[in-house]
C-alpha cells in the first residue's frame, strides 16, 4: 500500500487530498499544527476509508517543526503534498515582517526542505511524486503570497527538469479561489471576487491527481483559470495589478 505525506491536512485543499488519497487506498500521514483536529480527522478518514492515518503535529514555520516532518519522509513516502499555507491580512509593506517572514518559510522554505528529504528515497526507488501547492497567483505580482507562489512554481519546474525520469513526478499546483477556510483565516474580504471564480477543493484535487498522471509540470485546474493565466501572460503588468486589486488578494 501506497504511503502519502500532506502538510496542512485538516482543512480546504489538505483535507480534499486526504480524502482523495484515502479513497485510493493510499496509507496517510497527516501534518498540521493543530493535534486536536489532526486526531479527529484520522478517525474520521480511517472509519469511513479503511485506511492507515499517521498524524503528525508540527509547525512548519518552525525549524523544530520541519525537522520533524523531515525525518519521517525519510522514512519512505510514495506521494508528498506540500500544501500548507496561509495568507496575511493587509498589503505590502503594511503587513508585519515577521508575518512576511513566517510565509515565505512555510511557502518556500518547507517545500524546498520536504522536497529534498524525498528525493532520495524516490530516487532509490526509481518511482514517487511531489505535488507542490502555488496558485495562480503565481502568474500575477502582487504581494508576497504572490511572489512566494511563484517561488513555487519556477522550484517545481525546476527540481522536475534535474531529477527526470518519467517515475518520479513533481508538479505545481496553481488552483485559483477555493472555498476553503483560507480567506477567513486570513480575515481577507471575499466579497469583490465574483461568484463564478470559485472552485470546489474536491473538484481542484481531482483535477491535479490527472496532471499527475499525465506528467504535467504545473497543473492549473479549470479552464476558466487557464484562460486567465493564459490572458494575463499577455497582459501588460500595470493593467493585471489594476484588475487583481479589485478582486482581493
Amino acid at each position: 500500500m501506497p504511503t502519502a505525506l500532506i502538510t496542512g491536512a485538516t482543512a480546504g485543499l489538505g483535507a480534499a487530498f486526504a480524502r482523495r488519497l484515502a479513497a485510493d487506498a493510499y496509507s496517510l500521514v497527516l501534518v498540521a499544527r493543530d493535534e486536536l483536529r489532526l486526531a479527529q480527522t484520522a478517525d474520521q478518514l480511517k472509519l469511513r476509508y479503511g485506511v492507515n492515518v499517521e498524524v503528525l503535529p508540527a509547525d512548519l514555520a518552525t525549524d523544530e517543526g520541519l525537522a520533524r516532518v523531515e525525518s519521517r519522509i525519510r522514512e519512505g513516502v510514495d506521494l508528498l503534498v506540500n500544501n500548507a499555507g496561509f495568507g496575511n491580512a493587509g498589503h505590502f509593506p503594511h503587513v508585519p515582517v515577521d508575518r512576511e517572514v513566517r510565509q515565505l518559510k512555510v511557502h518556500c522554505e518547507a517545500v524546498l526542505r520536504l522536497t529534498l528529504a524525498a528525493l532520495p528515497g524516490m530516487r532509490e526507488r526509481d518511482r514517487g511524486a511531489i505535488v507542490n501547492v502555488a496558485s495562480v497567483a503565481a502568474f500575477f505580482a502582487r504581494g508576497t503570497y504572490s511572489a512566494s507562489k511563484a517561488w513555487v512554481v519556477n522550484f517545481s519546474e525546476s527540481a522536475a527538469n534535474e531529477v527526470g525520469g518519467p517515475r518520479i513526478k513533481i508538479m505545481a499546483l496553481c488552483p485559483g479561489f477555493v472555498r476553503t477556510e483560507f480567506h477567513q483565516r486570513a480575515s481577507m474580504d471575499t466579497s469583490g471576487i465574483p461568484g463564478f471564480l470559485w472552485l470546489k477543493a474536491d473538484d481542484v484535487v481531482r483535477e491535479a491527481m490527472r496532471d499527475l498522471a499525465l506528467g504535467k509540470r504545473v497543473s492549473i485546474p479549470d479552464l476558466r483559470y487557464k484562460a486567465i493565466v493564459a490572458v494575463g501572460r499577455l497582459v501588460p503588468r500595470g493593467l493585471q495589478t489594476f484588475v487583481s486589486s479589485r478582486i482581493g488578494k
